[in-house]
């Protein structure tokens, strides 16, 4: 269904396109589209009243993130779930960035970068966390938001554009499992040391924080993950 468009105008087709990533980021973190199954842009533009155009600008975010894959020839595949060694890597890759990035954002930051950090930490704590993704969708983009302000913070384009790369990766094992959020005390916790540490300014223990941080994101993932 199309979203409205106010006064009469015609949506335009960024809202459009940001319509159709959505309902398809929906489908994906629910299950309802399962790893392998092809997402036809066709199909997916009469089911959701829109021109295949904004369908493919959709899938051409979603496959940035990893979450679908362009076969040539053959349109789009939803990805298969991420491995315990697909997950070792990834975080191999976070531990590489992420601490490197909190060193140089505490370092750098300012009054106002500290309380864009308290707000994505106090929106962590009170989002909802229940089993679809309409119920958790706030708790990931509050998480996200933490993450990513810390990479911009940095002041350094390219440390920025590096955690950019990991993309929707960081949120893969959410994945298909249909259960929502199960390690959200732990990650609030952690997320509020990594913000304690901000506050005393020393970005060593900044870079500590967060490297412990992704430290038990690995452990917590990697218990959950399916083997090969």
């Amino acid at each position: 269904m199309k979203p409205a468009s106010p006064a009469g105008r015609t949506v335009s087709r960024q809202v459009l396109a940001d319509h159709v990533y959505e309902e398809l980021l929906a489908s994906l973190m629910d299950g309802r589209l399962e790893p392998g199954a092809v997402v036809s842009i066709d199909g997916t533009a009469r089911e959701l009243d829109v021109s295949p155009t904004p369908v493919r600008e959709a899938l051409a975010r979603l496959e940035h993130t990893g979450m679908v894959r362009r076969v040539a020839l053959k349109g789009y595949r939803v990805a298969p779930v991420f491995t315990r060694e697909d997950f070792a890597e990834l975080m191999e890759a976070r531990l590489a960035i992420e601490p490197v990035n909190a060193r140089l954002a505490c370092d750098r930051q300012t009054p106002e970068d500290l309380s864009e950090l308290e707000r994505a930490v106090a929106d962590l704590r009170t989002a909802p966390r229940g089993p679809s993704f309409a119920e958790y969708r706030d708790y990931l983009e509050a998480d996200e938001r933490f993450h990513r302000l810390i990479a911009e913070q940095t002041g350094n384009q390219f440390m920025a554009a590096a955690y950019a790369a990991l993309g929707g990766q960081v949120q893969r094992f959410r994945l298909f499992g249909g259960v929502g959020i199960t390690d959200a005390e732990h990650a609030i916790a952690e997320h509020q040391a990594v913000l304690d540490a901000f506050a005393t300014g020393d970005p060593e223990q900044a870079a500590q924080a967060m490297a412990e941080h992704v430290q038990q994101v690995r452990g917590r993932a990697i218990a959950d993950a399916p083997a090969g």
